[in-house]
């Protein structure tokens, strides 16, 4: 893989990490409802999901999608009930009478998640096809792609957790508060219904 690539590969993995889906309206969320240190995990588990699903795609899953698109009609399916599970959580988040009640997605949930995410099935299959060359080194390239990934993601991903982090500190009214909760419930849903769009 050569510098251009590289580059290529790692403004791809930026765009891909730093615009709206389901899991930026999960760390948004998350941020808000818990704050950064305990949305870490989160953060971590995703380019952790995502570095499996690559490895995955290029071990020829992806070749298996293309065979047999009924696989792909289930993943959007789960992918679309657990958004929709989530924009229930978010929508009564406001209501919670104990903040212990609720916990953040830890690590290993959210690396499960990319699994049912279409966008990051969309991600794996297009790094593969796209800026991964087959014949020599060809896992090395599959090792360097994650790593790269992981370096743009991660730090692209906690803006957004950032970001809830930051509407917690300034939404000390707890309407407001709900408001917000509802309006990334709202989002979450959305972004569900747009899986079929």
């Amino acid at each position: 893989m050569d510098i251009a690539t590289i580059f290529s590969l790692a403004l791809y993995a930026f765009v891909m990490s730093i615009t709206p889906g389901p899991n930026n309206v999960m760390l948004t969320s998350s941020g808000l409802l818990f704050g950064i240190r305990r949305t870490v995990p989160h953060i971590l588990g995703i380019p952790f999901g995502v570095t499996l699903q690559l490895c995955l795609t290029g071990a020829g899953l992806g070749a298996v999608f293309a065979v047999e698109p009924r696989l792909q009609l289930v993943l959007k399916i789960c992918g679309t009930l657990y958004l929709l599970w989530l924009a229930v959580k978010l929508w009564r988040a406001g209501d919670l009478k104990e903040p212990g009640a609720a916990r953040p997605i830890s690590f290993l949930q959210a690396a499960a998640f990319q699994f049912i995410n279409p966008k990051a099935w969309l991600i794996a299959i297009t790094v593969i096809a796209t800026f991964i060359s087959p014949g020599d080194h060809y896992w090395l390239q599959i090792a360097l792609g994650c790593l790269v990934f992981t370096i743009t993601g991660v730090p692209s991903m906690a803006v957004w957790a950032i970001f809830g982090s930051a509407l917690k500190s300034i939404l000390h009214d707890r309407k407001k508060l709900r408001l917000i909760n509802r309006t990334m419930a709202g989002i979450a849903a959305l972004t569900a219904a747009l899986f079929w769009a």
